[in-house]
């Protein structure tokens, strides 16, 4: 496990072990602590099951990661929908999204959660005009997710750098140009739940509204950037400036993520800051709740 920038940031620290206590953690996460973890006997179960359903998905002929050269892309978008679909509302997958959160030491009594999103970023798909929505500058809280959102992500293979997202420590607490005015969500789930997902709608990256960065930022100072093994959890606020990197490696980069929400924070007004967020609705109520 390594992480660049550390010196340069000011008002974000970085950990590498959660407060015992959970109350404290959630507080340090809202500040702007991004937390790195090492592998848990959870996370290494839940990437081993991910795994051997890529494995069956994309495995025939070479490695998984080579799996975008061997499939067309019509092919390899409905395999990888396939799996999807079974992350998001399994209910196995739910109780090893559980197995997490405990391993965390997080209570799945008083956390709602969005289910498991299998993230497949291919060699060179910043190119894919489809796919364009994947590299927005952006943060999670624009989709109308509330400002204690937690977002968690598990590497499914080790990842250099490059082949991960940046984090903009400086714009934890300073606006940005976005448009995450026109986001509404009810209408962003109307038209299914396959669309928000993604696994039906191959062109809904070009056909509906991802809040996004717009205008680019004229001093974004030093972006914060890690590598990760397989099984390792980063944990980050929604409210996070982040942003998907464009991936040259000559492989495809899989890893799942996942929403948290305290229940209690929610109601109570607590969370990170929200400076720029003028989304309208509330995903929350979707979240699988205890």
């Amino acid at each position: 496990m390594h992480l660049w920038g550390a010196k340069a940031v000011t008002n974000v620290r970085l950990e590498t072990a959660l407060p015992a206590d959970n109350a404290a953690a959630r507080r340090a996460v809202y500040e702007g602590v991004v937390f790195q973890l090492e592998p848990t006997p959870a996370t290494q179960r839940l990437v081993a099951d991910v795994l051997a359903l890529l494995e069956a998905e994309l495995g025939a002929g070479g490695p998984i990661r080579e799996a975008q050269f061997r499939f067309s892309a019509e092919e390899l978008f409905a395999r990888v929908g396939r799996m999807r679909k079974r992350l998001y509302t399994e209910p196995r997958f739910h109780a090893a999204l559980g197995d997490v959160l405990a391993s965390a030491g997080f209570d799945r009594r008083v956390n709602a959660f969005d289910p498991l999103r299998l993230r497949v970023v291919a060699h060179e798909g910043h190119t894919n005009p489809k796919a364009a929505p994947v590299y927005y500058a952006h943060r999670d809280t624009w989709y109308a997710n509330p400002q204690c959102q937690i977002t968690w992500w598990i590497a499914l293979h080790d990842v250099a750098p490059e082949e991960t997202f940046v984090f903009f420590p400086e714009f934890l607490r300073r606006p940005v140009e976005n448009d995450s005015a026109r986001f509404d969500y009810e209408e962003w789930v109307r038209g299914g739940w396959g669309r928000k997902i993604g696994w039906q709608d191959p062109n809904a990256g070009r056909e509906l509204l991802y809040p996004g960065l717009r205008g680019g930022l004229t001093d974004p100072g030093e972006p914060l950037s890690f590598s990760a093994r397989a099984g390792e959890l980063l944990l980050f606020a929604g409210a996070h400036l982040h942003q998907t990197r464009p991936n040259v490696s000559g492989r495809t980069r899989f890893s799942l993520d996942f929403r948290t929400a305290h229940l209690g924070d929610d109601a109570a007004g607590l969370g990170a800051p929200n400076v720029d967020n003028r989304s309208r609705g509330a995903a929350v109520r979707d979240y699988v709740h205890p």
